[in-house]
């Protein structure tokens, strides 16, 4: 069975940092691509980095500079680190799995207080 667990999240401050963590099970993270997305209160979900299986990135304007993507492959898990964090940041963050069966875990909330 495909599972995403995120986990990390939490409150921070303005100019803050943290890393999320995406937990996989049934696959493996390093064969797909994997995405990280985040919706904040009343928006839509948007993109916000993403990786293949070539290691190839992908990410929005609005992360360049502040979000890292990456994979570790012997705990088969997905990351972001976030930098210099803003409160337009505030929202929940989950992980995609994009290719083959794909598949969205349960999000984790990142809020970024000022």
């Amino acid at each position: 069975e495909v599972q995403l667990q995120a986990s990390g999240g939490g409150l921070v401050q303005v100019g803050g940092s943290l890393k999320l963590s995406c937990a996989a099970s049934g696959f493996t993270v390093s064969a797909n691509t994997m995405s990280w997305y985040r919706q904040a209160p009343g928006k839509g979900k948007e993109p916000v980095s993403t990786i293949d299986n070539n290691g190839n990135l992908a990410e929005s304007d609005f992360v360049k500079g502040r979000f890292t993507i990456s994979r570790d492959n012997a705990k088969n898990t997905l990351y972001l680190q976030m930098t210099n964090l803003k409160p337009e940041d505030t929202a929940v963050y989950f992980c995609t799995k994009d290719s083959g069966l794909k598949a969205r875990g349960p999000g984790t909330l990142v809020t970024v207080s000022s």
